[in-house]
């Protein structure tokens, strides 16, 4: 599933023009060319550029992560399209996190790019029921673990639902960047649980 999530990212990038590259994208204050770096940069990255990252940051791994993505995208697209493909079967894990928080990143971030240019880019199902089950599990934390507490989630394109409480209704997608904090997609749900859902966003 990471390979594959890997390859179809690459192929997402590769026909954006200059000005699409250079969009922001939902992820924080990325560009799309950012975004791309840091899907590469496990790859892409000189661990000589580790320390040093670590000590201007004063060794914040969120801001040394932020920086390391900008030092990649400096590179040219094609030549970091061609290292993810190259890239596809790494078995690189992030820690804690481990291959399923891998796959769940991939998937975001190919969101988080696709939405903001208005690409059509459908979710693999049973890549997207993975990192649901995965962003309500324990060890997603990293992923901001607390929206999930006391509501039911429903995916309204697929079988998969969770939780008790008010509920959360929406599309498996629409519902995985929600859980990872994209307030864009908070429209797009309903149910009883979605009130409760945005306001813990607005925090």
């Amino acid at each position: 599933m990471v390979a594959a999530e890997r390859r179809r990212f690459a192929d997402l990038i590769d026909p954006l023009t200059p000005e699409q590259l250079d969009t922001p994208s939902l992820c924080g204050e990325w560009t799309v060319r950012e975004v791309l770096g840091h899907v590469v940069s496990p790859f892409a990255a000189r661990r000589s550029w580790f320390l040093p990252l670590l000590l201007r940051s004063r060794f914040s791994l969120h801001r040394a992560n932020a920086e390391l993505a900008r030092m990649v995208a400096r590179r040219p697209v094609a030549e970091l399209t061609a290292e993810l493909r190259r890239n596809a079967r790494n078995p690189f894990a992030p820690p804690v996190v481990g291959q399923l928080g891998q796959l769940t990143d991939l998937q975001v971030h190919a969101q988080d790019v696709r939405r903001p240019l208005g690409l059509a880019y459908a979710v693999e199902p049973e890549h997207v029921r993975t990192s649901l089950d995965f962003l309500v599990s324990r060890r997603s934390v990293a992923f901001g673990g607390g929206r999930r507490r006391g509501l039911r989630f429903a995916a309204t394109d697929l079988d998969w639902a969770w939780g008790d409480g008010p509920e959360v209704r929406g599309t498996a997608e629409a519902i995985m960047m929600a859980l990872t904090g994209r307030t864009v997609v908070l429209p797009e749900l309903t149910g009883d649980g979605a009130a409760v859902l945005r306001k813990r966003s607005a925090r």
